[in-house]
């Protein structure tokens, strides 16, 4: 199958038996204009800029009086959103809020003093050695523990660093650009900034030997590595972790960390010790510099942005208005959420997308009791984990009580205020350790134009964003809507069994419940999945059949359980569902958008998404026509269906 790379052509062009992609979207691709502050225009990200423009007019009738809200946390939201309006205050501290914090940074002479007040460090997420958080427990998904992973880097992957990487290069080369001038602002002195950026770029270069990649990262069991607190310790001396974690927790202080990224944690000694500390000092104050940017003035945040644009071809900030809209709808998530999900949500909508959902569930276990390679028994188990996975649709039903502490002083600066924000949602974080796992917690908020599925909670979350043209509309059909919102449910619930989901139980304990034969039969299904995508040239780069395996899994699932429910349905029209399906996935980005995706994305390229999985089953083939004269076209020996 050709590549049509930035080449688009309308869809009078391209046979659909050739390129489904672009036949359906070719048109669009033609007119289609990125929005000069995202690196993206499509499906996902028109949906977020109509959300966007709903939401901002909202906040600016909230701001002005002319609107209110029965939600007390927007209250919160709103002053915060003032704040960041504020430009002329803004404008006028200019650098000066995040002085005193950067101060605290340089103070530092040596390690015993970073000892005495990490913990400060740890709930003002500043750089430390080493981060630390609380989480649910992968081996008892009722409790949470505290887990140990080391500090991030510059560049978006480990595999930017191996030498000849020349948008590496020109990455770091904007970085430093950008951390020189931003420390003309402080009161270093010439040589200081000189030898801070220096510094700096050799400590990410040491780090970056030691933490996962993001392959690494994809492997979700690899989490999995308990270690006494008093051998992390050990690994990690001098910093004292063991402190830390007694200033933070007190008497109940855990025994037992989680180490996720258990090279980091056992060669911390690479990037830190008692020789380099003063590089460690330099590293965090330019870190935190570039950080605190965001909250400062309009021209610190426009330029502290520059490494952030370039990376993923952005051409511009977005307009002050939509920025305190961003920053709020982050800040305070769940409660925007809702407003959200109140005001523009129905009621009949969401009755029947669960209505799909509860389908979706039923067809999946009948197509697990027909699977040809898995042993009775773990059928039987799988059966039961699709029994009780549990669905998050459009928005929670009521507010954490987190929400309504994040609060600051009117008075407080921009800096200061998202620092307190930041501070209370730490020491909530925190808190929680020695708790049951709150499973009613919603991991996306109701105005994310998203969806996922949580293997250590067995649930999948729908917002209520997404659930709008084309993947979900109550008037487009049930054909375009399996091929749209339906393939994406039925994806999500197909994590259940993927490279990770599989290893979790429908408790959602990380627990082999598979047979070690089922196991084996079901990893020569991932690996025809990987050699599927693996090598396929794209934008210059090639994909990774091994990074992006899960994902590539959910979507045959995806698409082979929703074409077993359109068999069901009367008048389904097979060509709208795959029209659909390749309309959902159209998407027009930056060339360095497309390159960080590829480097380091579980996702396979939109392009690939919408074309390869339909050319693994037979329905594609009858709804079209397509031959073994057709560029669509593949082996009946080559194609797969999983699950």
């Amino acid at each position: 199958m050709k590549l049509k790379g930035k080449s688009y052509m309308s869809d009078k062009e391209v046979r659909i038996q050739d390129d489904l992609y672009m036949a359906v979207n070719g048109e669009w691709l033609e007119t289609a204009v990125i929005p000069e502050d995202k690196p993206t225009a499509g499906s996902f990200a028109d949906l977020e800029v109509g959300v966007e423009k709903v939401m901002m007019e909202d906040f600016a009738a909230f701001a002005e009086g002319k609107k209110t809200s029965d939600i007390p946390e927007m209250k919160y939201a709103i002053s915060l959103y003032k704040k960041i309006l504020d430009t002329d205050r803004r404008t006028k501290e200019g650098i000066a809020p995040v002085l005193p914090t950067l101060e605290k940074i340089k103070s530092l002479k040596n390690v015993e003093d970073l000892n005495n007040i990490a913990a400060e460090f740890v709930m003002e997420e500043l750089p430390l050695p080493v981060e630390i958080a609380v989480t649910t427990d992968l081996e008892d998904a009722t409790k949470n523990q505290l887990i140990v992973v080391g500090p991030s880097i510059i560049l978006p992957d480990t595999e930017y660093y191996k030498e000849g990487n020349e948008s590496a290069k020109e990455l770091l080369s904007v970085y430093v650009d950008m951390a020189a001038k931003l420390l003309e602002y402080t009161p270093l002195t010439k040589e200081e900034q000189k030898a801070y950026i220096d510094d700096t770029l050799f400590y990410d270069a040491l780090i970056a030997k030691k933490v996962k990649s993001a392959l690494e990262w994809s492997d979700i069991a690899g989490y999995n590595n308990p270690m006494d607190i008093e051998e992390v310790a050990g690994c990690v001396a001098p910093y004292d972790i063991k402190k830390v974690v007694a200033d933070i927790f007190g008497d109940k202080a855990p025994k037992i960390i989680n180490a996720y990224d258990p090279k980091a944690v056992k060669e911390m000694n690479g990037y830190f010790n008692e020789e380099n500390f003063e590089r460690y000092v330099h590293w965090a104050y330019v870190q935190t510099l570039v950080k605190a940017t965001a909250c400062l003035s309009p021209e610190l945040k426009a330029l502290g942005n520059t490494y952030n644009r370039a990376l993923q071809g952005i051409a511009a900030e977005p307009a002050l208005e939509k920025e305190a809209y961003q920053v709020v709808s982050t800040m305070y998530s769940e409660p925007v959420g809702v407003y959200y999900g109140r005001t523009y949500f129905g009621e009949e909508a969401k009755k029947d997308v669960v209505d799909i959902v509860k389908r979706i569930i039923e067809t999946y276990k009948v197509r697990m009791k027909e699977n040809t390679f898995l042993s009775p028994e773990t059928k039987e188990k799988a059966i039961k984990k699709l029994s009780v996975i549990e669905i998050k649709m459009g928005y929670p039903d009521e507010i954490k009580e987190i929400w309504s502490k994040l609060v600051f002083d009117e008075e407080d600066s921009y800096f200061e205020a998202v620092r307190k924000i930041m501070v209370a949602k730490a020491k909530d974080s925190f808190e929680k350790l020695h708790e049951p796992v709150d499973r009613t917690e919603w991991p996306m908020p109701g105005h994310k134009v998203n969806a996922c599925f949580r293997p250590s909670c067995n649930d999948i979350t729908f917002p209520a964003a997404i659930l709008q043209k084309p993947f979900y509309s109550l008037d487009q059909g049930m054909s375009a809507n399996l091929g749209g919102i339906g393939a994406i449910i039925a994806h999500e619930i197909s994590h259940s069994f993927d490279t990770n989901g599989s290893h979790f139980d429908e408790f959602g304990n990380l627990n082999d419940w598979w047979k070690e034969e089922d196991f084996a039969a079901f990893k020569e299904q991932a690996k025809a999945m990987t050699e599927q995508f693996d090598g396929i040239p794209f934008h210059g780069g090639k994909v990774s059949g091994e990074l992006t395996v899960s994902e590539n899994i959910a979507d045959n699932g995806g698409v082979g359980v929703t074409l077993a429910i359109m068999h069901t349905i009367e008048n389904a029209d097979f060509r709208e569902y795959f029209k659909n399906w390749a309309r959902v996935w159209r998407r027009k980005a930056s060339e360095e958008y497309i390159k960080l995706r590829l480097a380091s994305d579980v996702h396979s390229p939109a392009e690939l998404r919408a074309n390869m999985q339909p050319r693994n089953f037979p329905e594609w083939y009858e709804a079209f026509g397509v031959t073994e004269k057709d560029e669509m076209y593949i082996a009946p020996e080559k194609r797969i269906s999983i699950w």
